[in-house]
């Protein structure tokens, strides 16, 4: 069984049932969301929100979803700077609900469900606000104002903006991957109009929205138009985008989560991380290995990784890792250890241990792939397509562990990295042919498919479908 670092809560490891082709990655320090005006009135007392979230980042606010009408006017859904999920909303500069969780919610690796349904007219107050995580009503509740019977909720007014991924399109912008994100004018749903508990692993998991009633204001966000993110697939106006691209399309979905980077397990340099965890910055001082979020113990699988930028063309490697947590490997150059393999920019050709490497150097907008055989424990790297060798370099065959794709970069004042991680899902950078893995499930700008040791070999893309099948 693969290892998902630390979690892979939300995601679907079955081929069969509904399967969610697209999300969004909101990038923060793009400024990205999405924004609609109401043109007419609906319900103000009834509304439900849906959302499958997968975060990226642990830092700040960061708003789902909100509904503001003026300054002091409004309501909105959104992670808190501690983690925790609050729900908050003004009449007139005073406080009109407020509901914030016990629980934290900071796994990068793991798609989490949200559903808020709001009805005041419920004579029980603690019935006007009912707040489900991955179909579990959530009941602990660090603080908690419920609004007064029948009392308009600020949202659903005509004039009023509606916004996913940020506070009023100026802060607070959300980081990570949305998928399924509905809007319900006029009814207070449960979650079980959104998901369901798979029978055999017991996750829950979406089902099919595109039968709700989603009333006048209401609207349904499946992500699939890539040159029109924010249209609304229920037929209502669309949402329009803000900084977004078809490149921040992706296939992570709750239904086959992807890898991306394990923001978790760092070294002396912690670097900064972006586009949906798919864009590592080193720049500060120190050592940095920098690993995938999904630890493999067998199959084949490929990644390819960009070299967007440097100062320095030295002092980087990329190969895989056993173990990203252990300060040993943390602190070593990558490759420096029994069981690191890398392919390093000073020279291509792939070592194990501390030693250089001889042959073709890569550089600035060089794509390098990485395919790591746990079948027959061969690794082989390329360059832009090409082998650097068919001979693979022999995995430790005494290591019983789970094994990373890794960068590691080595930096000083005067020099920075820029990497960019293609796991199949979708990337920061354009893929301009398309090569697909043979289960389809993957996207790459090359190859998955080699000649390894003189054998045809497939490769697949690190996501939830393909290790159940493989992994």
């Amino acid at each position: 069984m693969p290892l998902i670092l630390p979690g892979n809560v939300g995601s679907s490891t079955a081929a069969t049932g509904y399967d969610v082709a697209n999300s969004c990655r909101f990038n923060d320090g793009d400024s990205a969301y999405m924004h609609k005006t109401h043109s007419g009135g609906g319900t103000t007392t009834k509304g439900t929100y849906s959302g499958w979230i997968k975060k990226c980042t642990n830092s700040g606010q960061k708003i789902l979803f909100m509904e503001y009408e003026s300054s002091g006017n409004y309501m909105m859904i959104t992670f808190e700077t501690a983690n925790t999920i609050r729900i908050y909303g003004e009449n007139g500069g005073s406080e009109l609900f407020y509901l914030k969780t016990n629980a934290v919610y900071r796994d990068p690796s793991a798609w989490m469900h949200i559903v808020v349904a709001f009805d005041s007219t419920q004579g029980t107050s603690t019935n006007r606000i009912k707040l489900y995580i991955n179909g579990v009503q959530e009941t602990s509740l660090s603080s908690t104002t419920y609004p007064s019977q029948d009392a308009n909720l600020k949202f659903n007014q005509s004039g009023e903006i509606q916004y996913v991924g940020a506070y009023t399109g100026s802060s607070s912008f959300m980081d990570g991957y949305m998928a399924e994100i509905c809007w319900i004018d006029g009814s207070a749903l449960a979650p079980t109009s959104f998901g369901e508990f798979d029978s055999d692993s017991g996750i829950w998991k979406p089902i099919d929205v595109s039968g709700l009633t989603f009333g006048t204001n209401g609207f349904y966000l499946d992500f699939e138009a890539s040159g029109n993110l924010g249209n609304d697939a229920n037929g209502g106006t669309d949402l329009t985008e803000v900084n977004l691209a078809a490149t921040d399309q992706s296939t992570d979905t709750c239904t086959n989560n992807s890898a991306t980077i394990g923001t978790l397990f760092m070294g002396l340099n912690t670097p900064t991380f972006s586009e949906g965890n798919l864009q590592s910055y080193s720049s500060a001082a120190g050592l940095a290995v920098i690993p995938s979020s999904m630890g493999l113990a067998s199959g084949k699988w490929y990644v390819e990784l960009k070299y967007a930028a440097t100062t320095s063309n030295d002092n980087t490697g990329i190969g895989i890792n056993m173990d990203p947590a252990s300060s040993n490997q943390q602190n070593t150059e990558q490759g420096g250890y029994t069981f690191g393999y890398a392919a390093s920019n000073g020279g291509y050709t792939p070592y194990q241990g501390d030693q250089s490497g001889s042959g073709a150097t890569y550089t600035v907008d060089d794509i390098m792939g990485i395919y790591m055989d746990l079948d027959n424990m061969k690794l082989y790297f390329s360059k832009n397509g090409t082998l650097n060798s068919s001979t693979g370099l022999t995995i430790n065959v005494s290591n019983t562990g789970f094994y990373y794709f890794c960068v590691q970069d080595y930096t000083n004042t005067s020099n920075y990295w820029t990497w960019q991680w293609n796991f199949g899902a979708g990337c920061p950078f354009a893929i301009s042919s398309g090569n697909t893995d043979a289960n389809g499930y993957g996207n790459f700008e090359y190859s998955p498919t080699i000649t390894g040791d003189g054998a045809s070999k497939n490769f697949y893309a690190c996501n939830t479908k393909n290790l159940a099948e493989f992994g």
